[in-house]
């Protein structure tokens, strides 16, 4: 009695959790950032669905999740061409989307994976056709962002209507012949040097009118006395002078010739 006892509460149990696990498989869960879209035998049921939990048949349907976040594709590109006719290598990040609209489109025609491979196929080709244009010391001036916008809008171009949308390019970082980046590196050099060189002249200028300025004010005083020295003025300087003289407790001998005095110490030295 209990052996069937056993053998029925382990049979219930056992069909127990192989309904739960078909339930479990049937059910497809969207998460945000993210639709989906349904298949049934490969073919497309309905529309896109929005985030959420769908039932389904998982021996014949399935939830494809297409994801409408931003994804950052990382990209390590070599022989790049630039206007010298160099090659260059570079890394760099595309930041772009799938469009909510185009979901069914790119379940359609490319599949969620294989999109990836033409974002990276039409990168490479969008890179080079853009870095053909440029000489390679812009990528290492404000010229890099130009070049990154005109990547973006060159991949933008020929995704045309595909359903993927270039957020933008960050160009990390770039890898020239060893020659020239050499060459790169002393020009930049040599324009910081001179712009260093234009700030000590110009301090040097500032300096220089300053002490022209100051020249000219000591020359100005100067005259404003020299003018103002006339016979009454020296017989009043004499006098004031001479005041000045009487009231020192030094003994002294003052000889004159009643406009200028002159000292002799009683020492005789």
């Amino acid at each position: 009695m209990n052996y069937h006892k056993l053998n029925s509460k382990f049979i219930l149990s056992l069909l127990f959790l192989i309904v739960f696990s078909f339930s479990l498989s049937s059910c497809g869960i969207v998460r945000p950032g993210e639709v989906g879209v349904k298949q049934r035998f490969g073919k497309i049921i309905g529309g896109v669905r929005q985030p959420g939990m769908y039932l389904h048949n998982p021996f014949f349907s399935k939830i494809v999740k297409v994801p409408t976040r931003t994804i950052n594709m990382y990209a390590s590109l070599t022989s790049l061409p630039t206007k010298e006719g160099l090659n260059i290598s570079c890394d760099l990040s595309v930041l772009f989307h799938i469009e909510e609209k185009y979901a069914l489109q790119v379940v359609q025609t490319v599949g969620v994976k294989n999109g990836e491979n033409i974002i990276m196929s039409v990168l490479r080709s969008s890179v080079a056709d853009v870095t053909a244009q440029f000489a390679a010391k812009d990528l290492y001036t404000s010229e890099r962002h130009q070049i990154e916008t005109a990547i973006a809008e060159k991949m933008t171009e020929r995704l045309g209507d595909r359903g993927f949308k270039v957020e933008s390019i960050l160009l990390k970082s770039i890898i020239l012949p060893a020659q020239l980046s050499r060459t790169i590196e002393e020009k930049l050099q040599a324009e910081q040097q001179s712009q260093t060189m234009k700030f000590v002249l110009e301090r040097q200028r500032q300096e220089a009118e300053r002490m022209k300025i100051e020249a000219e004010g000591i020359r100005d005083a100067q005259k404003i006395i020299s003018e103002s020295l006339n016979e009454i003025a020296l017989k009043y300087l004499s006098i004031e002078a001479f005041k000045d003289l009487s009231k020192s407790n030094n003994a002294k001998v003052i000889i004159t010739n009643g406009k200028t005095p002159f000292l002799i110490n009683e020492d005789g030295d």
